[in-house]
């Protein structure tokens, strides 16, 4: 059943963007649970790479191209069909699979907008060029997103925390990979 799909390398700028939940109807379509609000990236990319899930009954091992024909949001998540997934039997066995997407696919951010992920690693300085840290993750808190930094002091890895909003963020700039803050290091 899964033999029809190819076998692949992942490509060096995958980004994990979710996991097969379940199948979802009785003609190969399945259910996705996105790791973004704004799943895009799944709609957009026609070449999806998957892995087998990292617990529980392993049907495929290594990566798998899975050629998407459709993908569509539906409820709390996103319902998709694959070119070589037929049944629901084929679907049942992708359960688990974890979603890649290759970077390079995903749609051009707006202007003054950013994907999470190329603001990871990226170093943060205040406007007296003090380094401030390195962004470790982001954290969606409802009203705002936070910039989580992590930096060294007397030898101690520490976080601080800046909210991704205009009043603080004065420039991103992700091709010398530093963003400038209106943020004090005693903050």
């Amino acid at each position: 059943m899964l033999s029809r799909l190819e076998p692949a390398e992942l490509p060096q700028d995958a980004i994990e963007v979710g996991r097969v939940a379940d199948a979802w109807g009785i003609k190969g379509w399945f259910k996705v649970l996105p790791y973004s609000a704004q799943p895009e990236a799944l709609f957009s990319s026609k070449r999806w790479f998957l892995l087998p899930t990292e617990v529980g009954v392993k049907t495929f091992s290594g990566v798998m191209k899975l050629a998407i024909k459709e993908a569509k949001e539906h409820s709390d998540s996103v319902v998709a069909c694959a070119h070589d997934v037929l049944d629901r039997s084929d679907a049942e066995a992708l359960r688990g699979a974890r979603i890649f997407i290759s970077r390079s696919s995903f749609p051009t951010a707006a202007s003054d907008e950013y994907y999470w992920v190329d603001l990871i690693g990226l170093a943060v300085v205040n406007r007296q060029n003090e380094r401030l840290g390195v962004v470790r993750e982001l954290l969606a808190t409802g009203a705002q997103t936070v910039l989580v930094l992590e930096y060294m002091l007397d030898g101690t890895v520490h976080d601080r925390m800046i909210p991704f909003v205009s009043a603080y963020i004065d420039d991103v700039d992700l091709a010398s990979r530093h963003i400038r803050v209106d943020w004090q290091a005693d903050y």
